[in-house]
């Protein structure tokens, strides 16, 4: 009974955890580097960097004011512009660029079956090419006819 209760105890703890406060690291890794490095502030390997360096310090400076993650994260997107976002967001153009790729497969497929189906349907075709004419025999056979012949009697015995 007591692990049951320490364990709901730990799950309630750690859900107000994720609810309430971010972490450091959370939000380092929310944020990119301004520095041209195209990593996250968490991931940026330049030591002393011009901008995750101060980045770091005004992420503390948030923190310090109680801010949830999405204010802290809002406060860098109107003071740096939605490029600091690490992950972009789901609203706007960013929607549409999001879900194009998708719309485009899923239209591809659909007039790929479509043309296939009525290929299917529209049954064969008659030979391409240029067709071989019959002309009036004159009761010569040609020396091709002629092995054609032959061949052809070896195969009726």
């Amino acid at each position: 009974m007591r692990l049951v209760i320490v364990l709901l105890v730990a799950v309630l703890q750690g859900s107000a955890q994720a609810a309430g406060q971010p972490t450091f690291q959370e939000l380092e890794e929310s944020l990119t580097c301004q520095c041209g490095c195209g990593l996250t502030v968490h991931a940026c390997n330049h030591l002393q960097c011009p901008s995750a360096l101060p980045l770091r310090q005004e992420l503390r400076e948030q923190m310090g004011l109680g801010l949830d993650r999405t204010q802290i994260l809002a406060h860098f997107e109107q003071r740096y512009g939605e490029k600091i976002l690490s992950s972009p967001t789901t609203s706007g153009f960013n929607l549409t660029a999001w879900t194009m790729p998708f719309i485009t497969l899923a239209a591809g497929t659909l007039f790929v079956v479509l043309t296939l189906r009525r290929w299917r349907r529209a049954g064969p075709h008659a030979p391409v090419g240029p067709q071989p004419t019959t002309a009036p025999r004159t009761g010569e056979l040609t020396a091709d006819e002629r092995l054609l012949e032959r061949e052809l009697e070896r195969f009726d015995r």
